[in-house]
């Protein structure tokens, strides 16, 4: 099993980002595999959709929120192996052109070890605040999607859709990995999983220790991905899985190791990021529980 780590940003953790590249560096030695940001531009106060596009309230630890962008970066600097993912940005609030660039600057410093993942959120006051449309983010995601595709790997580059455009331009610096950083992608829904079985490299799907561990409805929705994919041509098989793990508040440790080698025997699941931004309130905690866990599994 790969086990990685969501990086200090939410939270308690966020006014200590100082610290992320000693977290980085430290978690990589203790034997992690992965390193992950999220992604929250701002959290209303009278939001009127809720967290994960329930109710009308969002938690008081998304309040705080550091940069996905910077911290990727640091943590490619500050590192030589683990990979670097994001689970997930909330892509269609950012312009193409400086999506592309941002996710490019960051594979070159790490050398290839970007894993982009991508999702559409669900606050509609994001979107108000980046003068995008909610109702149409599932279009475009798709469209931003092809113009990342276009601008990483033609030069010169344009895009033209719908509701995004690019225009012609230099684009001579392109990722690292090539053609472009594999695409994951969120999702739940069922056209958000069909649009994984078309067009990416990865799926991310989440649950919540202890509160929301769905071991059949996860075995049942990567089923369904992989229909879809043999629908569209694809072979299942090429489509990875990084299962985001996060941690409730006074979950323990053990806890969440029992769920992942739950999760691991019963799905085939073998890359997992955990999450512990509501159960630790500072960086060390944040790095001490991830060198018990990786302990518990007997990495070294």
């Amino acid at each position: 099993m790969r086990i990685g780590f969501a990086l200090p940003q939410f939270h308690h953790q966020a006014f200590e980002v100082a610290h992320v590249s000693d977290f980085a560096r430290e978690t990589e030695r203790a034997g992690a595999a992965s390193l992950w940001v999220g992604d929250r531009n701002l959290a209303a106060v009278e939001p009127r959709v809720g967290y994960g596009g329930q109710g009308n309230t969002i938690p008081p630890e998304l309040n705080p929120a550091a940069d996905p962008f910077v911290l990727l970066g640091v943590a490619a600097a500050a590192t030589e192996r683990v990979q670097l993912g994001s689970h997930v940005l909330i892509a269609p609030l950012y312009p193409a052109v400086q999506l592309a660039r941002a996710l490019t600057t960051i594979d070159l410093i790490s050398g290839g070890r970007l894993l982009p993942g991508f999702g559409i959120g669900w606050s509609p006051e994001e979107y108000e605040a980046a003068g995008r449309d909610f109702t149409r983010r599932g279009t475009l995601l798709d469209e931003l999607l092809d113009a990342l595709r276009t601008v990483w790997t033609e030069d010169p580059a344009e895009y033209s859709g719908a509701l995004l455009s690019v225009p012609r331009h230099h684009a001579p610096l392109k990722p690292a990995r090539r053609p472009h950083p594999p695409v994951y992608l969120g999702a739940l829904s069922e056209p958000a999983l069909r649009r994984v079985a078309r067009r990416a490299d990865g799926w991310l799907p989440l649950c919540v220790v202890p509160d929301y561990l769905d071991i059949p409805g996860l075995v049942a929705q990567r089923a369904s991905l992989d229909r879809w994919a043999r629908e569209a041509g694809r072979d299942p098989g090429e489509i990875d899985t990084v299962l985001r793990v996060n941690v409730s508040k006074g979950a323990g440790v053990q806890r969440v190791v029992d769920a992942i080698r739950s999760v691991h025997d019963r799905t085939g699941i073998d890359h997992f990021m955990v999450d512990t931004m509501y159960e630790v309130d500072s960086v060390e905690q944040s790095f001490a529980y991830a060198r018990e866990l990786l302990s518990l599994l007997r990495f070294e």
